[in-house]
């Protein structure tokens, strides 16, 4: 049987959760971290109605049971919210994403994206020295938006709030997986060996998929490989991280629970930064199809 961490009111972490500050507000849309265990729990009901009624993910008898996504991670992480003011009280979390900072990781179980991938080149004093004294990593996961919500503005504002989040808590590099709807890597060669020859992470922090797990992504050869075709068949949400500059893991993982096969997504923060962060112009941003789609792909 599958353990859940209960999700209770201690006093230090509840009393944070309050003071979360808001990072932005349109109209009657606002982006701030949670403030309550009930709102986190409105998120997990958010993402149960994606992940398992609109997309394929497979729940357990307890999540079926309380409709809601629960994860054990959900107690340590901090869950960035997109709050429509105007819609009643017990509906008003329209978007979510969760964050696991490096600090918060290490004084818990680690970080969720290495029960898929091999994620210790991460953590080694070489990639330390190049983040820089005083930074740290981020783990990006389980994020998703209301269907009547999929626009560019609310993605875009939703973007803007890690990107505060990001220089609050000094961090220079963000990760996660991201994922393609299906289980037969078969279906991906072309996307994945694309991404393979053009994308791969650098030999200075190779991560990759784990042994046992590990898909292969090089199926096809550079020179043979249709290019128009592969880029065709990213997702939008991989699309709409390399357009920022990601590098991507070496081997893909299938998902049995999601009804995904995941490739793990590593991306330098500034490139963030520039285009999302309030102190710069993101009015470019504003009609980016890419953007207002890359949620619908999201899984875990």
């Amino acid at each position: 049987m599958k353990r859940y961490a209960r999700i209770r009111p201690r006093v230090a972490a509840a009393q944070a959760m309050a003071g979360a500050p808001s990072y932005v507000r349109q109209g009657s849309l606002e982006v701030r971290l949670a403030r309550s265990f009930k709102e986190i729990k409105a998120a997990q009901k958010l993402r149960y109605k994606i992940f398992y009624e609109e997309m394929h993910a497979k729940p357990d008898w307890r999540m079926r049971m309380t409709k809601r996504d629960i994860d054990p991670y959900d107690t340590v992480c901090d869950h960035l919210l997109v709050i429509d003011h105007d819609r009643p009280k017990s509906k008003r979390i329209v978007g979510t994403y969760r964050l696991l900072r490096q600090e918060v990781a290490e004084r818990n179980n680690g970080f969720y994206s290495a029960g898929e991938f091999d994620i210790k080149p991460l953590m080694s004093d070489k990639f330390k020295q190049q983040m820089g004294e005083g930074r740290q990593l981020l783990e990006l996961g389980r994020s998703c938006v209301h269907k009547d919500y999929r626009a560019n503005s609310t993605i875009n504002m939703l973007w803007k709030g890690i990107a505060e989040y990001l220089k609050e808590h000094k961090i220079a590099y963000m990760f996660g997986c991201a994922s393609f709807e299906g289980t037969n890597p078969e279906e991906f060669k072309e996307a994945f060996s694309y991404l393979y020859h053009n994308h791969l992470v650098p030999d200075d922090f190779h991560v990759k998929a784990l042994d046992g797990q590990h898909i292969e992504m090089n199926n096809i050869g550079e020179s043979e490989l249709d290019v128009r075709m592969a880029r065709r068949a990213l997702p939008p949400l991989v699309k709409g991280y390399l357009r920022i500059g990601c590098f991507i893991g070496d081997g893909a993982v299938v998902d049995e629970q999601f009804g995904t096969t995941d490739v793990f997504i590593l991306l330098p923060v500034e490139r963030i930064a520039k285009r999302y962060s309030k102190h710069y112009d993101v009015g470019e941003m504003a009609n980016d199809s890419t953007e207002a789609e890359a949620v619908e792909a999201v899984s875990s």
